[in-house]
């Protein structure tokens, strides 16, 4: 006992040196090497075809990409990542909706670790993870819409032998993130529709969602209802089910807000609210599940609903709406 107490009152002392032994210090694999490029204040951008921003050779993992300027149209720009020498690109995105952002909002500065918008135009960042085994390729492209060559920054990076993890999980090195999109999606008044269907195994990373509800109530006092588009559930059918996993108890609640949104925009590590406008039935939002992963094997079916029945239940009175979806999955 008294050898005991000795050993606790050491364990405690100012610069006592603890008696447990302690797990090694983990070091950095020697083969890590960080890669990257920028451009400052330059004209690549056109918009009738891409610019290569950023090319490298080898195996890795980028790991972060900024851009900034201000032109008419910006949240637009078609950001394309080529992944080992893919023809088509597997991450096609506008850059505004690849940041969680829509319906060209500005509100700025806001910002979690993963993405982010700080300043005006097309100042946006993100951070995600996305891994290579041969080679990675960033292209920029303005929309049909705009003209000239505005000035563009950007800054791109990675490090080479860096694996991903999602979920305290460490993904398998053949695990590849792509962006599958549905683009003004016109759903009628409870009709479930998919956001991705794909096979094999992977996980559920990122969704964004752009959506309109298209209809507006001659009652003011009823045009409450014009939101309830937002009582859906989000659904995930794996690996074949016929029964789903529910991923929400309403489309609001999926991007952890509550009552159709009704404090406004947020930003959180989990999911934000990146644009709103009540008078106007629209919002968009973000929601990650890097700590709450989704994993599926055999296949993954992610659907929406425009409003909600369950049972013989129909939650109020849901208008037709109109969708844009961007989600992420890793792919192995």
């Amino acid at each position: 006992m008294k050898n005991t107490c000795c050993l606790l009152i050491a364990l405690f002392l100012p610069g006592a040196v603890p008696a447990f032994p302690q797990p090694p210090v983990a070091k950095a694999d020697q083969t890590l090497k960080t890669f990257g490029t920028m451009g400052k204040e330059v004209t690549p951008l056109r918009r009738n075809q891409e610019a290569e921003l950023f090319f490298h050779k080898g195996k890795g993992c980028l790991t972060h990409m900024w851009f900034g300027g201000g032109w008419k149209g910006c949240d637009q720009t078609r950001i394309r990542i080529y992944v080992d020498g893919e023809t088509n690109a597997s991450i096609d995105m506008e850059l505004y909706l690849g940041h969680g952002i829509g319906f060209g909002d500005e509100s700025a500065p806001w910002g979690v670790a993963r993405i982010g918008k700080t300043g005006s135009g097309a100042n946006v960042y993100d951070t995600y993870r996305i891994p290579f085994g041969k080679s990675i390729r960033v292209t920029g492209q303005l929309d049909s819409a705009t003209t000239g060559s505005p000035l563009f920054w950007w800054i791109i990076r990675g490090t080479e032998n860096l694996p991903v993890e999602l979920g305290g999980v460490r993904l398998p090195d053949r695990a590849r993130l792509h962006l599958y999109k549905r683009e003004n999606h016109t759903a009628q008044p409870l009709e479930e529709f998919s956001l991705c269907e794909v096979n094999g195994n992977g996980a559920l990373y990122q969704v964004t969602m752009a959506a309109k509800g298209l209809r507006k109530l001659e009652d003011p006092a009823q045009r409450w209802k014009d939101l309830s588009f937002m009582e859906a559930c989000m659904r995930a059918y794996i690996g074949g089910a016929k029964e789903p996993l529910f991923l929400s108890s309403g489309l609001e609640d999926y991007f952890l807000g509550t009552y159709y949104f009704n404090k406004g925009r947020y930003a959180t590590p989990v999911a934000g609210l990146t644009h709103f406008d009540a008078k106007k039935n629209e919002f968009s939002a973000y929601r990650f599940h890097e700590d709450d992963p989704v994993f599926f094997q055999n296949g993954l079916r992610l659907t929406c609903r425009c409003g909600e029945k369950i049972g013989d239940k129909i939650f109020h009175d849901p208008p037709p709406a109109r969708y844009t979806t961007y989600v992420w999955l890793y792919q192995w």
